[in-house]
């Protein structure tokens, strides 16, 4: 049980880190609030670097269902573990979003924006263009899988391995965060849209927004299994 375990409170660790930061930016009477990109930038990567370097040895340090099946699919992991694996994940995101409406409630109670507070939990596009917005989530995870399968070891196995996880994950976001948000993760988005959902302040208008939500759910799966087909067939 220690791989799940771990896929669970690591999960939750990176979305309490990182939509920790889109809430410090975004609620109002926040300290940071306005903080801007490059704050979220720095601090997404490193909410995917600390438990990555924190769990990788126990688990492999996925959090993301398309991590975890672009890894099944390259025959670096074993497919009877996939479904725990994301059940782990989403549970873990999931718990993690709900913290964070603890923490931050007095601040969400401040913000009358219902679109600013599910911001912080869930991403959505820019332009709304579900064609483009399915390939900007679809793209973006397909170079995250792909990057990720290059790096030696695992991740969080190597102080070299979690630099290289911080650096992915920046350099995703800096390319395509201005376009939906850069989910490219099931867990980090379908998960904490839920938990908004359903516990999220009622403000009269809360939405939830499941008619763009499906893409950050399906896209990055996609994307994930090509680029480790992609992987395997460039670099074996």
């Amino acid at each position: 049980m220690t791989a799940y375990i771990a896929e669970f409170v690591g999960t939750m660790f990176l979305v309490i880190l990182g939509d920790g930061v889109c809430c410090n930016v975004s609620l109002n009477k926040s300290g940071f609030k306005g903080a801007g990109p490059v704050h979220i930038l720095i601090g997404w990567g490193m909410a995917v670097m600390v438990p990555a370097y924190t769990f990788g040895a126990a688990s492999g340090s996925h959090f993301n269902p398309a991590v975890t099946i672009g890894a099944a699919v390259r025959g670096g992991f074993a497919w009877e573990m996939v479904p725990g694996y994301i059940i782990a994940q989403l549970a873990g995101g999931f718990c993690g979003a709900i913290l964070l409406m603890i923490l931050y409630h007095d601040h969400i109670k401040a913000t009358e924006e219902d679109a600013v507070i599910r911001g912080c939990f869930c991403t959505a596009p820019s332009i709304p263009n579900q064609g483009l917005n399915f390939l900007s989530e679809f793209f973006a995870t397909f170079m995250l899988v792909f990057t990720l399968a290059a790096i030696p070891g695992g991740a969080g196995e190597s102080h070299v391995s979690w630099v290289l996880v911080y650096g992915v994950i920046v350099s995703m976001g800096a390319s395509f965060g201005g376009l939906t948000g850069y989910a490219m993760n099931a867990a980090r988005d379908s998960a904490p849209r839920l938990a908004y959902q359903l516990f999220g302040p009622n403000k009269g208008s809360k939405n939830p927004d499941w008619g763009y939500g499906w893409i950050p759910l399906i896209a990055p799966v996609c994307g994930g299994i090509v680029g480790s087909l992609a992987y395997m067939a460039i670099l074996g």
